[in-house]
């Protein structure tokens, strides 16, 4: 059975991966960065849950080293800070160690494993990839990060295992909590996005599944987008 690692995909748009790719065939590991996060993963075939922080070097050499092989890595993992704390340097710091260095620490990491089997990484980039966010400055420098980190692997570890990204639109998360709760700015984002609504973690699964199978195995180096529209409006 082919074998996938979510970082992030305890919750969120990582658990909606995580239910695709178990559907798909795969056994799935998730990764939470609390114990509560990990305890609350339910119960299902092929499923399973571990604590892990992508911005320690030793918790990524612990999590690879329990698998004997791995064929798909899904790199979710991401934080946005609030109240103006990205336009401070330690702010900034932190979430380009999770978002941007903790996605290189997980790829760099996975490799040796990824090569046995041909395997596929899938970066999460963001609409703010493509796009200035003027409240989030750390998170957009990040994404754009990941988008341009998605490439330069694509292009090195070519053809032996390939690496995509997915940019998600505007997902019902605890990341977004914030903007579904300002009506104003929801009934923006809906009006904006083609398909009239908000996405839903489940949304993004079927993307990513796509990329990680033999139906992607000449597409390497894209970052696609999974927003509704979002972008093309």
């Amino acid at each position: 059975m082919k074998q996938a690692l979510i970082t992030g995909g305890a919750r969120g748009i990582g658990f909606g991966i995580a239910q695709a790719m178990l559907d798909a065939g795969y056994a799935v590991t998730v990764t939470g960065l609390t114990p509560d996060e990990v305890a609350a993963v339910p119960v299902r075939p092929h499923l399973s849950a571990v604590r892990l922080d992508v911005t320690s070097d030793a918790d990524v050499a612990a999590c690879l080293g329990s698998f004997i092989r791995l064929d798909a890595l899904v790199n979710c993992a991401g934080i946005i800070l609030r109240e103006g704390k990205e336009f401070t340097v330690e702010g900034f710091q932190k979430v380009i160690d999770v978002n941007l260095t903790g996605t290189m620490r997980m790829c760099v990491g996975a490799k040796p494993l990824l090569e046995k089997q041909g395997g596929a990484i899938v970066n999460t980039a963001s609409l703010w990839s493509f796009f200035g966010g003027p409240l989030t400055p750390a998170y957009t420098a990040s994404k754009g990060g990941v988008a341009q980190l998605t490439k330069a692997l694509a292009v090195a570890w070519a053809p032996t295992i390939r690496v995509n990204a997915i940019a998600p639109g505007w997902v019902e998360t605890d990341l977004t909590k914030a903007a579904q709760a300002d009506p104003a700015r929801s009934d923006a984002i809906i009006a904006r996005t083609p398909f009239g609504r908000w996405g839903k973690p489940e949304d993004i699964g079927g993307a990513v599944v796509f990329l990680c199978s033999e139906a992607a195995g000449f597409i390497t180096g894209t970052v696609l987008p999974v927003d509704g529209g979002y972008i093309a409006k």
